[in-house]
This record gives C-alpha cells, sequence and structure tokens, in this order.
C-alpha cells in the first residue's frame, strides 16, 4: 500500500490559474500614443533614487486600445547591466491579456546611444512576440534628462 501512495504522489501537479485582476476602470487607464507618452507613464513608476545608481528592465503592458494594463519589473541588474529573459517578459504579457509591450530600461551613465546587447535583447523579444501574437511597439532607454526610442529611430 505504502508503494502506490509514493506512486500517487508522483502525478500531483500544481494547479495553474490564469487571472488579471484590476481595480482601474478601462477608461482611467493611461492611453499611450506615442514614446514621450510611454516615456511619461514609465518615469512615474521609476524610482529616481535608482535611476542613475543601478540599471532596471521593465515592460509596460498594453491593449488594443493602447491603454496601460500595468507596468512590469522585468529585472534589477548591476551599474552596468540587467538581464531581460524573454520567458519571464512574455509571461507577464501573456498573464495581463497584453497585446503590446513596451520594452525599457535605464542607463545609469545617462548615455542615450542603444548598446549592441540592446538591439540584440530588442529583436529577440520582437521575433518572440510576432510568434505569441503580443506586438513590441517600442524599446525605450530612459535617462533622468530624456530617453531613446527605437520604435522613432526606425530600428524596430
Amino acid at each position: 500500500m505504502e508503494s502506490f501512495a509514493n506512486v500517487s504522489n508522483l502525478y500531483q501537479v500544481a494547479e495553474i490559474q490564469l487571472i488579471y485582476k484590476t481595480n482601474v476602470q478601462a477608461s482611467q487607464r493611461p492611453k499611450i500614443a506615442s514614446s514621450k507618452d510611454a516615456y511619461n507613464v514609465l518615469m512615474q513608476s521609476w524610482n529616481p533614487d535608482r535611476l542613475e545608481f543601478i540599471e532596471e528592465f521593465k515592460i509596460l503592458l498594453l491593449n488594443n486600445a493602447s491603454r496601460v494594463l500595468g507596468i512590469f519589473e522585468v529585472s534589477k541588474g548591476g551599474i552596468s547591466g540587467a538581464s531581460a529573459d524573454v520567458r519571464i517578459v512574455f509571461a507577464a504579457a501573456l498573464k495581463a491579456n497584453a497585446t503590446g509591450i513596451i520594452l525599457a530600461h535605464n542607463h545609469p551613465s545617462g548615455q542615450l546611444v542603444p548598446s549592441d546587447a540592446d538591439k540584440y535583447i530588442t529583436e529577440n523579444m520582437r521575433k518572440a512576440g510576432e510568434v505569441l501574437n503580443i506586438r513590441v511597439l517600442d524599446h525605450l532607454i530612459v535617462t533622468a534628462e530624456g530617453f531613446y526610442s527605437f520604435s522613432n529611430d526606425g530600428c524596430i
């Protein structure tokens, strides 16, 4: 009898729930019509004490009407980098039922020039989004003094 109990425990799995909860009415969510709009919304969520200290990677989750569903902090890094795992990014997007995302990270150095790693991550995310039918609309590099937009520069 004991071996049957051990075997049955092998087949127990975690229950997966797909839910999205919000306390904000759709009409009250910020609408993103430009990269400047995205920058303004993102900067409200960024801790100004860390902006020039450590690199952070976030995503802005959008619905079909370009309204903000939420902001998800993907990772925090060091002075010269923060990882952006494509699986984590799209797990958040899928859970929020987002149809579009805007990638964003800060450069503590204040430089608004994308690195080769920034370009690689952007392209990787764009390809993954294509498969999942979730548009990667932009990738912003943010600093205390402004931002760089991959979309505005024709790089996405």
